[in-house]
């Protein structure tokens, strides 16, 4: 039973989540067809809305399709004549369902009144939650509204209550990186910072580090935006600005609870950044996420936020910068090289990525199947850029935190770019070169 903790109406739905993520293939025969296809060509218009399916049920197909098709999230937006749903799936967002333009507001109104928000608010963004019921496991959903020139658009993010099993060599680090990781959270004090944009896998790379240390003779305390995954044995806390729980003063408490390990979702201000740095200089290993381009200008963004030099230099274990990449389908992938033209393009315009890659080298793009829904993809990977601070880093860091002087001696160390990574999974048929080429941006 699919289900709002506001509303137990019980809908009909199959009980387990299917594998397929083929978006050709038709969705699980929930009662009464209540949603247009975009991905489908019937040969008749069907009905968008019966009468006895209500808009819970529209609600509740949209949000069990998402789950059928291992989305992350779900827009619902407004068009002219109609409300188009997309689901973004592995990174990329992708039509699936129209709704007729008559049940939008009706629509909305449901999501607010679940989600605990204003009704007669129209012309501001607002934010929430809706806790749904699936196959009798919780999902929990972060809704945030935004007002647009045609309607209230409303994004849905899935957020798993399930605890996942995280391991960073499944993630896609590897030889040389993964050590230094290793070594990097098996010190019982300092930080270790995930940096990157929104979306490029951060937290997961945290929570499978939290994984790897959790053991019961320690205090692990997490403190997040919203709370991602359960991880069994660690307290993991949820902000509520409105209760006055904020990053800054939540991280307070924690540490008079005696944390040996604390994970902290985001450094986004001043107050949260000194307080997490002098946690790792007493004796705490502190994990956060940032929001730099790269691992070396972690390092001068942390100094922005007042953060003093010779504290990053003295508390800094390590930086991993990322970015997330699809996978190309085991079973469509096809071998195949460059044309003269197509390298001399390359050459062009993606320089750093010609220099790593032989003219006749072969390697592998996408295709399309069954099994991957005919785009070519399957599931995700990390690119990685990690950077190990090293006593010579320090010394730079203390005298003048040059980003270039850093850049320097961490190359001169052997830091391993993110292009450079992709280009290695490139050359091992785990990606294509369009897909390398979208994720990541020529360093100048």
């Amino acid at each position: 039973m699919l289900s709002t903790d506001l509303e137990q109406k019980e809908i009909q739905v199959e009980p387990q989540v299917p594998e397929s993520t083929d978006p050709t293939t038709e969705e699980p025969d929930y009662g009464t067809s209540s949603l247009q296809h975009q991905d489908e060509a019937p040969k008749e218009k069907p009905s968008i809305m019966k009468e006895e399916k209500g808009v819970t049920g529209i609600l509740n197909d949209i949000v069990v399709g998402a789950l059928n098709r291992k989305a992350s999230d779900i827009h619902i937006e407004p068009r002219e004549g109609a409300v188009l749903v997309r689901y973004r799936i592995d990174g990329i967002l992708r039509d699936i369902y129209t709704i007729d333009k008559k049940y939008e507001q009706t629509l909305i109104f449901k999501i607010k009144v679940n989600a605990k928000l204003r009704t007669d608010e129209h012309f501001a963004p607002q934010d929430g939650r809706i806790r749904f019921e699936f196959s009798g496991e919780n999902l929990d959903t972060r809704i945030s509204i935004l007002p647009t020139a045609k309607g209230e658009k409303v994004v849905v993010r899935l957020l798993s209550q399930k605890g996942r099993s995280f391991s960073l060599e499944d993630l896609g680090l590897k030889d040389k990186e993964l050590e230094i990781v290793k070594k990097s959270y098996m010190k019982p004090y300092g930080s270790i910072f995930t940096s990157g944009p929104t979306g490029s896998g951060k937290t997961t790379t945290l929570y499978a580090i939290l994984q790897s240390v959790n053991s019961r003779d320690i205090n692990i305390t997490t403190i997040e935006d919203p709370v991602e995954y359960e991880i069994e044995g660690v307290n993991q806390i949820h902000i509520n600005p409105k209760a006055g729980l904020t990053f800054e003063k939540g991280l307070r408490s924690i540490l008079r609870q005696d944390p040996d390990v604390i994970m902290i979702g985001e450094i986004r201000d001043p107050e949260t950044a000194e307080i997490a740095i002098n946690s790792a200089m007493t004796g705490h290993l502190v994990l956060s996420t940032i929001h730099t381009n790269d691992a070396v200008t972690t390092i001068p963004r942390l100094i922005d936020l007042g953060v003093e030099p010779y504290l990053v230099a003295s508390t800094l274990n390590v930086v991993i910068a990322q970015r997330l990449c699809r996978k190309l389908c085991e079973k469509c992938k096809k071998e195949t090289t460059l044309t003269d033209p197509e390298y001399q393009e390359l050459l062009r315009f993606r320089p750093d990525i010609s220099k790593l890659l032989p003219k006749d080298q072969k390697f592998f793009k996408e295709s399309a199947c069954t099994e991957c829904g005919n785009t070519g993809f399957k599931g995700r990977i990390g690119l990685y850029e990690v950077l190990e601070i090293t006593e010579d880093l320090r010394k730079i860091i203390m005298e003048d935190h040059s980003t270039d002087k850093i850049y320097t001696k961490a190359r001169e160390q052997g830091l391993i770019l993110i292009v450079e990574d992709g280009v290695g999974k490139l050359i091992d048929g785990i990606l294509s070169l369009s897909e390398l080429m979208r994720v990541t941006a020529l360093k100048e």
